[in-house]
């Protein structure tokens, strides 16, 4: 009965070389990526990203994707050829620069425990595992900072390239790339239930988690402004493909963790948020709706919690996605399977009540995050249906349509002005002095959760109560014994020894500061730790 769960945030962030719009977008990525390696690794740390457990063709309907009949776009386990996006033919060349002809000078394991490097084209931050949301939001922010650092070192040398970094979903011409979150959800529930019952929530949640777009369609066709950076690019129910047909449902099976035991839902359909209140509650609102049908499912309903669920079925609920980011006015209705007409507050207010419901027929006494979650979720509802600019410090779409509507008004603009989209794009610049959601930041037009020493230590440090603590002390204090690493794995090569040597981590709630702390502490070097593991 708690926001807590095993989670996490993905960011592909947008690149750009200013003054020089064709230029290669991977040869960007790959030097955001190896220069950050040589400024924070110094050399010493020589991990590769271990791709041994990987399989992201395996599907959580039941079946495996033949790897011959694939998109190339989805084969993410190749470490010699990175893949590329699905929104069109961008079969694009590795760099032919020597630093990168090593795969690994793209693929960088943080002392925070974090993973960095080069996904379809774009420069990704995979966040360490956290256990709740508002760990999630500091793990994010520190992403930001690694982004920042490594465009403040690109810009201190002349002989590589500027590069402009920007956490958003879209470039203005038609390609979108992607923000993911992930939860561990426990493997006894049915995906089929899984995904039915998410599909009304995931439609609908944005109303309160969008980030904000200017143009209507995938290549902003149409003039306007709408909810969602992301909607337009929704093209299935439910599928294997992440960057091309985008599904409502992820079902790449990939737990990454002990299979028996736990599914990872891999969740596409999310915008990039600068606001830290508009992350802080798409993840907690949705590891409550987590949590209510896991225990809904074990126990047989959760006092009729799971009959509120179900009858919230979509009937179109692709075109749903698209009708609700283009309503701004939080007034269009939906048609449901049995034939009634909801708005999205309506949606999200029944699975409000559904959680409420499960959470009273348990009884317990609620702790603070949960709670906190829970109000906010329910004042965000209210609010958005009877003054929805009450929630622009919390909200990233109304915070950025007030901004722009200022504008509009300031110099009599349309909609398709492109002087819009230009401020669009800059909004989610990383650069503090050039993003305009930082200078709303500075002048407290933001609500902001966590402190800037937080970020500061998660950029090096990562979270101490899970694994995430084990990957990332080992890669700082014993990088260069460490030859490879992954989520639920740390590959050591010891001096002298015959073989590399694998410390698996199944147990995403294991290898914590608790658990290895004092082991650490008492090991000078990896040679030393890994006799103890073994004793």
């Amino acid at each position: 009965m708690t926001v807590r769960r095993v989670m996490g945030i993905e960011t592909e962030y947008g690149v750009l070389q200013p003054g020089k719009p064709m230029a290669n977008p991977m040869l960007l990525s790959s030097h955001v990526v190896a220069v950050h390696a040589a400024a924070r690794g110094g050399g010493r740390t020589k991990a590769r990203w271990d791709y041994d457990d990987e399989d992201p063709l395996q599907d959580a309907r039941g079946f495996h994707l033949q790897r011959a009949s694939a998109h190339p776009s989805l084969l993410t386990d190749d470490p010699t050829r990175p893949a590329p996006s699905g929104d069109g033919p961008q079969e694009l060349e590795r760099p032919e620069v020597e630093e990168y002809e090593d795969p690994g000078a793209a693929n960088v394991i943080l002392s925070n425990g974090a993973r960095l490097y080069v996904d379809h084209a774009h420069p990704e931050y995979s966040s360490p595992e956290v256990t709740n949301p508002r760990d999630a939001v500091v793990w994010d922010r520190a992403g930001e900072q690694v982004m920042l650092a490594s465009v403040r070192a690109l810009a201190s040398v002349p002989a590589l390239p500027d590069v402009a970094l920007y956490k958003n979903n879209v470039d203005g011409k038609g390609a979108t790339y992607g923000t993911h979150e992930n939860y561990l959800v426990d493997r006894s529930v049915p995906f089929s239930d899984l995904a039915s019952r998410l599909i009304p929530f995931f439609v609908t949640r944005q109303v309160y988690t969008g980030a904000g777009r200017v143009g209507l369609g995938q290549r902003g066709e149409r003039a306007g402004f709408q909810i969602s950076q992301r909607a337009d690019y929704v093209e299935a129910e439910i599928g294997l493909e992440t960057t091309l047909r985008r599904p409502i449902v992820n079902t790449r099976d990939e737990p990454h963790a002990d299979p028996t035991r736990w599914r990872r839902l891999h969740v596409i359909v999310g915008d990039a948020t600068m606001l830290e209140a508009a992350t802080y509650v798409r993840l907690g609102t949705t590891s409550l709706v987590l949590w209510l049908i896991e225990r809904a499912v074990s126990e047989g309903g959760s006092g009729g919690a799971l009959a509120i669920v179900d009858r919230l079925a979509l009937r179109d609920p692709v075109s749903a996605v698209h009708r609700i980011s283009h309503d701004t006015s939080l007034t269009a209705t939906v048609e449901l399977v049995d034939g009634r007409e909801l708005t999205a507050l309506e949606i999200q207010r029944e699975y409000l009540a559904a959680v409420r419901t499960a959470l009273e027929h348990v009884g317990d006494p609620l702790d603070a995050q949960t709670q906190d979650v829970l109000d906010r979720w329910s004042s965000l509802l209210d609010r958005l249906a009877t003054d929805p600019s009450q929630c622009a410090r919390e909200v990233e779409w109304l915070a950025k349509l007030r901004l722009l509507d200022g504008m509009r008004r300031r110099e009599n603009l349309a909609w398709d002005h492109p002087r819009l989209a230009a401020v669009d794009l800059q909004w989610a610049d990383v650069r503090p002095e050039r993003g305009l959601y930082h200078r709303l930041a500075v002048a407290g037009a933001v609500e902001m959760l966590v402190t800037p020493q937080e970020v500061e230590q998660a950029v090096a440090h990562a979270p101490v109560d899970t694994r995430a603590y084990f990957r990332g002390e080992a890669v700082a204090r014993y990088g260069d014994q460490v030859s490879a690493a992954s989520w639920d794995s740390v590959v050591f090569d010891v001096p002298g020894a015959q073989t590399l040597q694998r410390v698996p981590m199944r147990d995403p709630l294991r290898g914590t500061k608790t658990h290895v702390g004092a082991l650490l502490d008492a090991s000078p070097d990896a040679s030393s730790l890994l006799a103890a593991l073994g004793g």
